[in-house]
C-alpha cells in the first residue's frame, strides 16, 4: 500500500511541474561553413537537397518523398512518408524567404504525432569564403507531456548538429 501512494505520489509531483512549465521551446544550432554565403543559401534554400544532409530522411532508405511547386520559393511544399518511427509522415512548407538571407518553413507532422512547428535557416556571411548557418526550431507541446521538453530538446539539438555536420561536409568538398 505504501508503494502505491509513493507511485500516487510522484505522479501528482510530475503533474504539478508540469503544470508550471513553459509549453513552448526553441532549439538553436549554428557552425561555420567555408563557403561564400550565396553558395550556402542557395544549397539550403532548396528543400529537395535536404535528402542529402537531414539525419531524419537519411535514417530511412526507403523514405518516400514528395514535392508541389518550385523549390526554394514560397508555397514550395517537401512531404515524406516512412514506415520508421523516427522518421514518420509529414511535410514542410517555405512560408517566407529572403533572398541569401533565411528562409522560414512550417513543419506539420501527421506520424507518428500530430503536431506543426516552425523552423528558419539563416545565413551570414563572414567574409567572402565563409558562412554562419543558423538553424533554429520552434515548436509546443501540450500539458502533461510538456514534462518532457528537456529530453525533447536535447535529441533535437544533438540531430540538429549532426544536420549541419552533414551539410558542411557537403558543401566543403
Amino acid at each position: 500500500m505504501i508503494i502505491v501512494y509513493i507511485i500516487g505520489s510522484l505522479l501528482i509531483l510530475l503533474l504539478l511541474i508540469a503544470a508550471f512549465m513553459k509549453k513552448t521551446y526553441t532549439v538553436a544550432v549554428e557552425t561555420i561553413i567555408n563557403r561564400p554565403g550565396e553558395v550556402v543559401f542557395d544549397y539550403v534554400s532548396q528543400l529537395k537537397n535536404q535528402v542529402n544532409y537531414s539525419v531524419w530522411l537519411l535514417a530511412d532508405p526507403h523514405v518516400k518523398t514528395q514535392y508541389k511547386g518550385k523549390d526554394g520559393t514560397v508555397g514550395f511544399i517537401a512531404s515524406w512518408q516512412s514506415n520508421k518511427r523516427n522518421v514518420g509522415e509529414g511535410e514542410q512548407e517555405i512560408t517566407h524567404i529572403t533572398p541569401g538571407d533565411r528562409y522560414d518553413v512550417e513543419i506539420r507532422f501527421e506520424k507518428p504525432f500530430k503536431a506543426t512547428s516552425q523552423a528558419y535557416t539563416k545565413t551570414l556571411s563572414i567574409d567572402g569564403n565563409s558562412t554562419r548557418v543558423v538553424n533554429v526550431f520552434l515548436s509546443s507541446t501540450p500539458f502533461p507531456i510538456c514534462i518532457g521538453i528537456p529530453f525533447i530538446k536535447q535529441m533535437l539539438k544533438k540531430d540538429m548538429k549532426k544536420n549541419l555536420a552533414n551539410l558542411k561536409e557537403i558543401l566543403e568538398q
